[in-house]
């Protein structure tokens, strides 16, 4: 018992000496319940073409089928909130985005994390994953005692809002567990529904991610985006915060103090006209440690003209 005590103590205070702002444990189990959310939700098509949710099923709703011997599920948060915004004019961008791509800075840290452990405790067995693995990393930060699931899907922590990342460590080492989350302070509160421009939240928690601007903006691969969204997207380019900005928990939102999520300048400055006129070449040298490589300087231009239609619309 002492060695496991010491052993959580430590996990806990190495993960504030990395940055995370939260660490908390939960035991590695099999998740029944969210096994058959998930199986509902996938029957539903509410994936669209994210073929890639389809897919290992058994080793989403069991940690232990990733890390064989797993004793504990660790979660991590980084706050990635920005001290400056974009300014008005511009099209919009998840904020996220902002900074340096959020899977290489925390997958750096996870990767240090692990050596550090190795270092003090011994050879144990771990993985570290960010968006790399089939994980219900919400569920886990959640039986965490990290904060509660907001009608908008995502995680909530009464101190900060929901702007952060989620990381999950599984690991082998027997560790002291916190208490699960069990309290919704989302309450009679409907703003992320009542503000989302595509209906995508529906009740229950239940989010039909291929009506989300989100995925439109980065998900969605093909060269037209469907008529049936135009005039809806709100001047978002990639990725969406509507549901976020709006709530009032975020308004405990401070900004981040880790500085590989420093805003990129043209992020923030670049005008309108100065995003359709990019070349690829300056595209890729600007954002070549961002996330919006992930839609490519194809599927960013694809985005804009979208936006331009809407704009034509309207006059």
């Amino acid at each position: 018992m002492l060695n496991k005590n010491h052993h959580t103590h430590f996990i806990k205070s190495t993960a504030a000496q990395l940055g995370f702002h939260y660490c908390g444990i939960a035991k590695a189990i099999q998740l029944d319940d969210d096994a058959r959310r998930l199986e509902s939700w996938l029957q539903q098509g509410f994936h669209g073409n994210m073929q890639y949710m389809e897919n290992y099923f058994d080793l989403r709703i069991d940690p232990r089928k990733l890390v064989p011997g797993a004793k504990s599920v660790i979660t991590l948060l980084l706050n990635y909130f920005p001290a400056e915004q974009q300014q008005n004019n511009a099209p919009k961008i998840a904020k996220y985005a902002y900074g340096k791509d959020y899977h290489d800075v925390i997958r750096d840290k996870l990767n240090n994390f692990i050596q550090i452990i190795k270092q003090n405790i011994g050879d144990i067995n771990g993985r570290g994953f960010v968006d790399s693995a089939p994980i219900l990393e919400r569920t886990w930060a959640v039986r965490s005692g990290a904060g509660w699931i907001g009608k908008n899907g995502n995680l909530i922590t009464k101190q900060q809002g929901s702007y952060f990342f989620i990381a999950t460590l599984i690991t082998d080492l027997d560790l002291i567990t916190d208490d699960a989350f069990a309290k919704d302070y989302c309450g009679t509160c409907t703003r992320c529904i009542d503000a989302c421009p595509t209906n995508a939240i529906k009740e229950n928690k239940v989010i039909e991610g291929s009506r989300c601007i989100s995925y439109f903006t980065i998900e969605l691969k093909d060269e037209i985006i469907p008529t049936e969204m135009q005039n809806k997207f709100e001047h978002w380019m990639f990725g969406c915060d509507i549901c976020q900005d709006v709530c009032p928990w975020n308004r405990f939102s401070k900004p981040t103090n880790e500085n590989a999520f420093t805003p990129i300048p043209e992020i923030l400055n670049l005008s309108t006209e100065e995003w359709n006129t990019m070349s690829e070449e300056a595209f890729k040298k600007i954002f070549k440690s961002s996330a919006l490589k992930r839609s490519k300087y194809k599927g960013i231009q694809r985005n804009l003209k979208f936006l331009e239609a809407d704009v034509e619309l309207k006059v």
